[in-house]
């Protein structure tokens, strides 16, 4: 899997680059054809003028359909625009462009040999005259002898007019690339998290094997201690290894029941019984509790509950739980003579619960993850810190839950200090 997921990565990426570039490419292409369509387009509608305004002088001097060619040519030798009005000139050219769809505004004019205007529309300018916009194109015709005229026609055209009027197909390429794009993007991310919860997943089950494993051995011992011989008759021993039994059941009992508290916590499935509380005293009860854990590893715990408000409307038992798990978590990731210190404040209306600590500490990436489920910190060489990764999932889920909130401050090798803030009573 390792070595397919990269795989799969390089390949999607590749197949995005692609139809980008491919993209870009039919769009630039459409754009010259569009362009060179415009262009063959203008120039049908200037021989199309060309046609009508000489049919229009045939029909002046004879019916055009009753002559032959070589009529034509006759006559054609006396052609001039000074035979047309300015209205029958300008709905000629009008007429002409809007028949190979050419909207746009134009001005025009027509000039003699001497380059003189015989004709213009009237808001055509001198400067029109070298505008690159402005097509310049003979009116008369090859035989010609007397009469040499040029139309200078100007067409009024955007620089945007191709894009303008290509807009909607460009529109719709850029938002189904960019549909394509973020599919790929939260296909990318999807896969991470997948990955990441994978291992999570993986990482649990293992610790939660761990955990379930050391119990069971020993109650398997403690039962096989009891059938022997030597133990039956001591009734002593039986207590015992009976109490053993007891106590390893307790504590499976808890962990089973840590995942069902998870469970029912993303199910949004806890109810409290919610009542006032003395915080002190549930945090003097708590650590009076812990007191042989950190007296084993020769630590200390200070209470500094200076808080001169320390009513609030919680429920004990998830309350006792809070303090309880942010104190075990002190003592886990501490090192050989943990050093823990519970501090209260009041902070506006609310209770802060410290605790310090100075164990191993957190890099900022932990620090960002540590109220995850499942997840725990990377501890090194450290290989005795035991648990499922959802103590602190917990506290954070609980303190929310009671209208408060937990954060943590920690530098590295130095240790911790999480906080906890809950409304007074």
């Amino acid at each position: 899997m390792k070595k397919v997921f990269p795989l799969i990565i390089i390949l999607i990426t590749l197949s995005v680059l692609g139809i980008i570039f491919i993209q870009m490419s039919w769009i630039r292409d459409a754009i010259k054809l569009r362009q060179s369509q415009h262009q063959q387009d203008i120039s049908y509608a200037i021989n199309q003028i060309k046609e009508s305004l000489y049919r229009q002088f045939f029909n002046k001097i004879h019916n055009y359909s009753y002559m032959d060619e070589e009529t034509r040519e006759f006559y054609l030798r006396d052609f001039t625009v000074q035979n047309f009005s300015d209205d029958e000139i300008k709905q000629t050219i009008d007429k002409s462009l809007k028949k190979y769809n050419i909207k746009e505004p134009f001005e025009y004019s027509i000039t003699n040999i001497f380059s003189t205007p015989i004709v213009n529309s009237p808001k055509f300018r001198p400067g029109y005259y070298s505008n690159p916009n402005t097509i310049h194109v003979s009116l008369s015709p090859d035989k010609a002898i007397y009469f040499l005229e040029t139309l200078h026609l100007y067409i009024k055209e955007d620089k945007n007019y191709i894009l303008r009027n290509m807009g909607w197909m460009i529109g719709a390429s850029v938002l189904f690339t960019g549909i394509i794009i973020s599919a790929f993007g939260l296909t990318v991310r999807t896969m991470f998290t997948q990955k990441k919860l994978s291992e999570i997943k993986s990482d649990f089950i293992n610790n939660m094997t761990h955990e379930l494993k050391t119990p069971l051995a020993t109650i398997s011992l403690a039962i096989d201690a009891l059938t022997n011989e030597k133990v039956i008759h001591d009734t002593d021993k039986i207590r015992y290894y009976s109490t053993m039994i007891k106590d390893e059941n307790k504590r499976m009992n808890k962990q089973v029941e840590k995942i069902l508290q998870a469970a029912r916590i993303e199910k949004q499935d806890i109810k409290l019984n919610l009542q006032q509380l003395n915080a002190h005293e549930i945090i003097q009860k708590v650590a009076n509790n812990l007191s042989l854990q950190i007296q084993e590893k020769h630590g200390q715990l200070d209470l500094k509950l200076g808080a001169h408000k320390f009513l609030i409307n919680a429920d004990e038992v998830h309350f006792s739980n809070i303090v309880f798990n942010l104190l075990d978590n002190a003592i886990k990731y501490s090192k050989e003579h943990p050093h823990i210190q519970v501090e209260t404040q009041t902070s506006g209306n609310m209770l802060a619960i410290k605790v310090k600590d100075n164990g191993i500490g957190m890099n900022r990436e932990t620090q960002a993850r540590v109220f995850e489920k499942f997840y725990r910190a990377h501890t090194g060489n450290l290989h005795n810190v035991k648990g499922f990764g959802l103590g602190l999932s917990y506290v954070k889920a609980m303190a929310e839950a009671h209208g408060g909130r937990v954060k943590v401050d920690s530098t590295f090798g130095k240790g911790s200090t999480f906080t906890i803030l809950l409304p007074l009573a």
